[in-house]
């Protein structure tokens, strides 16, 4: 498990989605009169307080990089721990589409991300200004969607808390020390970490195969019945439109007109609203002959132009984790003495005649 590559960035757009919240703040200042005479968007940039407060101490002139101006905003990821409140089980799993295969994908792991937000300011007005526009989101939490893993189209919603709120001001010294007033909002979000999704929808379970023996000896025992089941799709997932019915028809007729039945043969289901039917006949080019509420569906009436769907194979590999579907079921009766290779998937003579070399 470990040593395989993979990185969906979930950390990254943590970060970047709690960045994106506060980065456009404004704050104004007024006349006497209450009339607006600036407005000035509040900076925000990721990194310490520490690393800003240093640079706020700085001179202007030709040999000192030049001090920062304030109001001004940091934030930083303080933290990360394993939260085992909201712990799902290690290996329950869930099935996601990449919008041509299903993939099999590991319930992700809870993790907390701490933040802190920092606010610098010269006024306590401006803080004031800052802080009245963040705290009424927060009651105490703002929920973040964030697509965590793009390649299976997974988007959560991350909640964000508001866990504190401390104050500080960092005047000392004589008049020309300049003075920081310091708000600090400590954030949790809780966020989920994936581990590597498959390229392939390899380990899901879609075929099941049964091989039946009247001899008890299972090392010498022949393949004589075997059982086969696959999913099999009971509403249409491709969009095929593989034809369209020119008139409307009721829940009972058995007979139906469609544009062109040229490219459905005896025996498809095909899938019209809801309602599955088996064609029976094909009497001519534009009609169909077919059983009604197949699969256990309501017959129903249809309109005239609703498109009818073939249920394939196509159809019945793009089945849902939560959807319902049947079972395609396959019985087969041998008397060629091959056995079923597990290794290659095959049935062959090799274990037929390893079997029998280990008898000698």
């Amino acid at each position: 498990m470990l040593g395989t590559y993979f990185y969906h960035e979930i950390l990254r757009k943590t970060v970047i989605s709690f960045g994106t919240l506060f980065n456009d703040i404004h704050i104004r200042h007024k006349d006497q009169s209450g009339k607006s005479i600036s407005n000035m968007k509040v900076a925000l940039a990721y990194g310490p307080m520490q690393k800003f407060l240093a640079r706020i101490e700085q001179q202007a002139d030709l040999n000192r990089a030049t001090a920062i101006t304030l109001p001004r905003m940091s934030f930083e990821m303080t933290n990360i721990a394993y939260d085992a409140t909201r712990k799902a089980s290690i290996t329950q799993t869930f099935k996601a589409s990449d919008g041509t295969n299903l993939r099999k994908v590991f319930m992700p792991v809870p993790y907390n991300i701490g933040f802190e937000l920092n606010i610098l300011v010269k006024l306590n007005d401006d803080g004031l200004q800052i802080i009245e526009q963040i705290l009424p989101f927060f009651q105490p939490s703002f929920n973040l969607t964030v697509d965590l893993v793009s390649v299976i189209g997974e988007k959560r919603d991350i909640s964000v808390v508001l866990d504190n709120i401390s104050f500080q001001d960092d005047y000392e010294g004589d008049f020309a020390t300049r003075r920081a007033l310091i708000y600090t909002l400590s954030f949790t979000a809780k966020t989920y970490l994936f581990g590597p999704v498959a390229d392939t929808p390899e380990g899901l379970i879609k075929k099941v195969q049964l091989d039946y023996h009247t001899n008890m000896d299972r090392e010498n025992a022949r393949r004589e019945l075997r059982y086969v089941a696959t999913p099999k799709a009971t509403k249409d997932y491709d969009a095929d439109n593989t034809a369209q019915l020119t008139f409307n028809i009721n829940s009972s007729q058995i007979r139906i007109n469609v544009n062109d039945s040229s490219n459905f043969s005896i025996g498809d289901r095909i899938v019209i609203d809801s309602e599955i039917m088996k064609v029976e006949e094909k009497p001519d080019a534009t009609t169909l002959a077919v059983k009604r509420g197949f699969n256990s569906t309501i017959k129903a009436d249809h309109l005239e132009n609703t498109k009818v769907n073939k249920l394939t194979t196509a159809d019945d590999n793009l089945i849902d984790v939560d959807d319902d579907f049947g079972f395609n079921e396959t019985s087969s009766i041998f008397t060629d003495s091959l056995q079923f290779n597990p290794a290659t998937r095959t049935d062959s003579w090799w274990i037929l005649i390893l079997v029998t070399l280990k008898n000698l």
